[in-house]
């Protein structure tokens, strides 16, 4: 990671499809993914290997998820964050998962944006990262915990991935531009890339900002770099 430390999650569900959409949604270079299908493997993955937060479903075959909990608290000693998710809704359900020792209790169907901004928040939690301060340029804002983009005039736009990475450094530069170098430096660390990548990447950015605002936000420096055009 170049920004930031990656979260280290592991994902523990039966359903192949919720762990599909789970896998498919945190596929971002912010987040490192591990899976176990059942109890016994999740224990043995928290045994062997170190996490930032679990996500962990009540109804698995073998062991439930409140024994599990139970089992990473009391054996293996682990203090790692658990947010349990469950179609499990009544109250006494919820006080058994807190009882047994899980830190979030999230009830399926639920959003994945929910889902995330928890996990975010346990893991800032853990490592006592303070939130970060509000971006500001001219007539437009930008909260890199959030990654929301907002006008004074009342607009906004929920970025995500390399487009909300790309927006941050540029809101931070303002009113300098970004040289093709420093974006690539800042956004992809060391990691090769192209100078096709990054232009798509820009491209798609600029799209997403003129049609949630209805104003071009990105100049282009030829052969230089880009920099933000606040409204």
């Amino acid at each position: 990671m170049s920004l930031r430390q990656a979260v280290r999650i592991l994902i523990v569900e039966d359903h192949a499809g919720l762990a599909t959409n789970l896998f498919e949604f945190f596929n971002d270079e912010r987040y490192i993914l591990d899976f176990a299908s059942d109890g016994l493997t999740a224990l043995h993955l928290v045994a062997t290997n170190p996490y930032d937060v679990i996500i962990l479903d009540v109804m698995l075959p073998g062991l439930s998820g409140f024994e599990i909990c139970r089992r990473l608290r009391n054996d293996l000693q682990s203090s790692t964050p658990v947010i349990m998710v469950t179609a499990k809704d009544q109250l006494q359900d919820k006080e058994e998962g807190f009882s047994t020792g899980a830190d979030d209790y999230l009830v399926k169907p639920f959003n994945l944006r929910e889902l995330q901004l928890r996990v975010d928040a346990l893991y800032r939690r853990k490592t006592g990262s303070p939130r970060k301060p509000e971006l500001r340029a001219p007539g437009i804002s930008f909260d890199p915990g959030t990654f929301m983009v907002r006008t004074d005039n009342g607009d906004q736009l929920e970025l995500s991935g390399t487009a909300a990475r790309i927006f941050e450094e540029l809101i931070k530069a303002y009113p300098d531009f970004l040289s093709y170098a420093q974006i690539r430096d800042k956004v992809w660390g060391e990691k090769e890339v192209d100078m096709n990548t990054l232009r798509t990447h820009v491209y798609s950015l600029r799209k997403l900002l003129l049609d949630a605002f209805r104003q071009p936000l990105i100049k282009t420096m030829h052969g230089r770099g880009y920099r933000l055009l606040p409204p």
